[in-house]
């Protein structure tokens, strides 16, 4: 069976860390990337602002390294990237562009998209897999690596759960949210972080929001982080005066995530913040959301 010529993948934005699973957690959410591949004469990326239209394009990129790994001859493309993830950090906007180039050159020299060995590609080309993997696999998964492997571990989140995603109109560079972390925490905040990652997992998954408000609470990364947010304090005491179950950073921002229990306080949390009087945030970016199941799709077009 041929290769097509023209096709279509679809990738969740996500969220890492989830709060208390740093480097660990992520989360697909129901918000998608559709990036359009055609075999061309030349290479050429449309859809995207102009300085990412280039050679150093990440989907095109990441397209190359997966070819390298396959031993297959690169292909010049035609990009079409309709992203509605928002630019400004932590809802994995580049992880959705890794995942894209990845299945591409999957789609188009190894037979079609196989999740596990994309989900390699992928990490090492991300540097860990928090993203990558509901990206890939959908739903909530806990991944590791081990020797160049990534062990996923997917759950389902619960059918109630909604995450109202907020992102404002600036920019937290991952190397500066990198940098204010301190090189190493006592074993409390070890120990702290281990019970309620895992008390977290469980929360979504069985929509015990009780559970969530007591689990989600991290020492590990967002009491320097949040600094770099300069409206992160007002948002998150908006947010949980207005029913939300845990406030927490989205990958390293600048993008939060409010996690609500049901619609309608999913949108009374939306309202409140979207809303401030007091410590209004102009050109703030609000949407209530799902979590995906499903992981990246790859689409033959006509």
């Amino acid at each position: 069976m041929s290769a097509p010529t023209r096709f279509a993948v679809s990738v969740p934005a996500t969220s890492a860390n989830v709060g208390v699973g740093f480097d660990c957690l992520g989360i697909a959410l129901d918000l998608a990337a559709t990036f359009t591949f055609e075999v061309a004469d030349e290479l050429s990326i449309d859809g995207c602002p102009e300085q990412f239209r280039g050679h150093d394009n990440l989907v095109w990129t990441s397209y190359l390294e997966c070819c390298r790994r396959l031993y297959a001859r690169p292909q010049p493309l035609h990009i079409t990237i309709d992203s509605p993830i928002p630019l400004s950090g932590g809802l994995g906007s580049s992880s959705a562009c890794v995942v894209a180039g990845v299945a591409a050159a999957q789609v188009l020299h190894a037979g079609g998209l196989d999740a596990s060995s994309a989900l390699d590609v992928a990490c090492a080309l991300e540097g860990h897999p928090d993203n990558v993997a509901p990206a890939l696999l959908g739903g909530l998964v806990s991944s590791f690596v081990d020797e160049g492997d990534t062990h996923p571990l997917r759950f389902d989140v619960a059918d109630s759960v909604r995450f109202v995603a907020i992102a404002p109109p600036y920019e937290v560079r991952t190397a500066d949210a990198r940098r204010v972390m301190p090189e190493t925490v006592p074993t409390s905040t070890a120990v702290w972080q281990i019970g309620r990652c895992v008390a977290t997992v469980r929360a979504l998954e069985t929509g015990d929001c009780d559970l969530l408000t007591a689990a989600c609470q991290d020492r590990l990364h967002e009491p320097y982080r949040s600094r770099l947010i300069a409206d992160w304090e007002p948002l998150r005491r908006t947010a949980l005066a207005a029913g939300a179950a845990a406030f927490v950073i989205s990958g390293s921002g600048s993008t939060m995530l409010a996690i609500a229990d049901g619609d309608e306080r999913a949108q009374r949390v939306a309202d409140a913040v979207a809303n401030m009087v007091e410590n209004r945030v102009d050109g703030l970016w609000v949407r209530v959301l799902s979590a995906s199941a499903e992981g990246a799709t790859v689409t033959t077009l006509a």
